[in-house]
Parts: C-alpha cells; sequence; structure tokens
C-alpha cells in the first residue's frame, strides 16, 4: 500500500486563496522552489506534495503565518515569501531527527522565525519593507540595530549596503537620527578617470552612486532630493572627515576595503555622541597598490575583539543579486585556490 506524501491546506474563505497564491501562483511558486515537492491550488485547498515529513512540516508553517498576513489585509511580497520560506530551511537545515526531539525542532523554527520577523525593516511613512534573504543578512540587520558601530564584510551582491542604507533611512525617516552621512574612499577600480568637472559633491557623485541607486530602490526620488536639500542627507568625502565629529548621525563607510589604515582609525575616531557607523566592503576587491594595506582588513584582525563592535560576514551563499554572481564569485574563488 502506497503511504499518501502530501499535505493539504484548507483556507476558511475562499477570497484569501488570491492573496495567499499571488498572481499567477507566484507565491507558491516561491514556496515550491524553497521547500522542493509539488504545489497545488484548487477551490479552496493548496497541496503539497513528494517533499518528505520535513517539507511537509516546513511547508504548514510557512503557509499558517502567510495566511495570518493576508488575514490581516497585507499583501506579502515576494521578499517577504522568501522571508518565511528561508526561516523554515534553515531551521530545518539545523536540525535532524537523529539528535532532536519534534518538540525541539520546532523550537528551533519558532527562533529562526523570530530573527527574521524582527529583522524587518520597515522604511517609515510608508515606503516599503526590506526583508532579509538569509539568516546571515537577518543577523547582520539586528547587529546593526544593537551596536553604535557596524562592520560588514562580504562579496558582491549580498546586500551589504542596501541593507545599510535601507536600516540608515529607517532612523533618519523615523527621526531617531538627525542625519544620514555618505562616506567612501575615492579609489578608482584599476583605471584612472583623471580630471572630474563640478563641485566637490559633483566629483565624488559617481563613487558614491551605488549608495544612491540603494536610496532609490527605497524611497521617491523626490524625498532624496528634498533631504539633500535641508541637509538631511551629507556627502562627506573620506579624505575631508579629519577633525569633525559627527553627532547624532547615521555614517555609513562603503567599499571600506580601500580604506588604508590611517584613514580606518580617523573614521572611526570621528564617531560622536548619539551616532552610528555602518562600514561595509569586500575584501576579495581591493584596489589599494597593497593589499595588505587594506583599512578594514587591518580594523577586522585588531578590533574583532572589542566589546560594542558588531562584525557581520557574508559569504557566497548569501549572494542575492543575479543568481548568475554565485556562480561566477565561486569560479574566481576556485581559480585562486589552483594559483
Amino acid at each position: 500500500m502506497e503511504l499518501d506524501d502530501s499535505i493539504t491546506i484548507v483556507l476558511d474563505k475562499h477570497e484569501l486563496l488570491s492573496g495567499v497564491c499571488g498572481a499567477n501562483d507566484g507565491n507558491l511558486k516561491l514556496i515550491e522552489g524553497a521547500l522542493g515537492g509539488r504545489i497545488t491550488a484548487r477551490g479552496n485547498e493548496i497541496r503539497l506534495q513528494g517533499a518528505g515529513l520535513n517539507g511537509r512540516e516546513r511547508f504548514k508553517s510557512v503557509m499558517d503565518k502567510l495566511i495570518a498576513v493576508v488575514q490581516d489585509g497585507e499583501q506579502p511580497s515576494p521578499a517577504y515569501i522568501r522571508t518565511l520560506a528561508g526561516a523554515a530551511s534553515i531551521a530545518d537545515a539545523s536540525v535532524t531527527a537523529s539528535d532532536t526531539s519534534a518538540r525541539e525542532a520546532t523550537l528551533v523554527q519558532e527562533a529562526s522565525a523570530n530573527v527574521f520577523r524582527d529583522a524587518m525593516i520597515q522604511i517609515p511613512h510608508g515606503f516599503v519593507r526590506v526583508y532579509p534573504r538569509g539568516r546571515n543578512q537577518a543577523l547582520y540587520v539586528l547587529g546593526m540595530r544593537s551596536h553604535d558601530i557596524s562592520f560588514c564584510v562580504g562579496p558582491a551582491g549580498t546586500g551589504k549596503t542596501f541593507l545599510a542604507v535601507a536600516e540608515a533611512l529607517r532612523l533618519v525617516l523615523a527621526k531617531e537620527a538627525r542625519k544620514l552621512v555618505l562616506t567612501r574612499p575615492v579609489v578608482e577600480a584599476g583605471e584612472s578617470l583623471g580630471f572630474l568637472p563640478g563641485d566637490l559633491a559633483q566629483k565624488i557623485n559617481p563613487y558614491l552612486r551605488p549608495l544612491y541607486d540603494a536610496m532609490e530602490a527605497l524611497v521617491p526620488f523626490e524625498v532624496i532630493r528634498r533631504m539633500e536639500e535641508n541637509h538631511v542627507i551629507e556627502i562627506a568625502p573620506l579624505a575631508y572627515m579629519r577633525g569633525r565629529s559627527l553627532n547624532d548621525a547615521v555614517v555609513i563607510l562603503d567599499e571600506a576595503q580601500n580604506t588604508t589604515k590611517e584613514q580606518m582609525k580617523m573614521f572611526l575616531t570621528r564617531i560622536g555622541e548619539g551616532s552610528r557607523a555602518i562600514i561595509t566592503g569586500d575584501i576579495t576587491q581591493i584596489d589599494l597598490p597593497r593589499r595588505v594595506d587594506s583599512g578594514l582588513m587591518h580594523a577586522v584582525s585588531i578590533l574583532s575583539d572589542v566589546e560594542g563592535l558588531y562584525f557581520a560576514y557574508l559569504h557566497t551563499g548569501d549572494v542575492v543579486r543575479n543568481p548568475l554572481i554565485k556562480k561566477i564569485i565561486q569560479a574566481y574563488d576556485n581559480q585562486k585556490k589552483t594559483e
């Protein structure tokens, strides 16, 4: 006799179906991709087949949370669906039937889900919600919130800058900080651009474009322009920060792998009363003449045990940009190992 390898979720109200399933069953496809098996929706029933016992348990947990969100009148975004499915997958990977009870497994899953829920970034005034795409990203967000100075080290595409900008905008727009200061070392990536026209802000603007790309993805351009006009957003070239004391501000130092040791020390000692600093960088893409001069690498090596600082480390598995980025980074890493 063949065992039934399926689970069916029955919705109390048929009108919930479209919100739970999403446009063209997009939500179900995302969950299916994360949990495995095959999901079908008929009438007011949603059924999962072929995912095994763990898959069925994870599916029920995800669906319960998704239905609760829809019942509250919200339209869950793809990012939220990935968060739910990701939390279930991570919890499942953390426990096995051989070393934990069913109750312990449930507790681990609930703890993982709480991390994702607590790390959600709500940009004030109803702009957008940003959900971490993995446990490492969630811990990074929570680390930024609980520490005055945070470092995030990871390869391209892992969301280092995007999450830093999202959290900074949340703080500034919620008036928990007076201003947002953006800075980075002006180091060209392998080619000389020569003389750049314009005033200081116009000269450094091309270097800060990734930060503006992130802001424009989170809030309307008019809001950014108004913040600039009111001096709520400040562009501060790293070389011009010596002697300053940055109070009641959120300061983002991007591309920190290209700071020198002296620049990093100077930057960290600028942080004043009521301010937070977020330092991001990719130590695999250092454009300094000598790799050993990287201020980020030096800071990680000597400050990692300093109480009050937070260090987040993202990896190739945390890449959330185009899926090809993971493969490209892995190929470069493999080639470097053979050299």
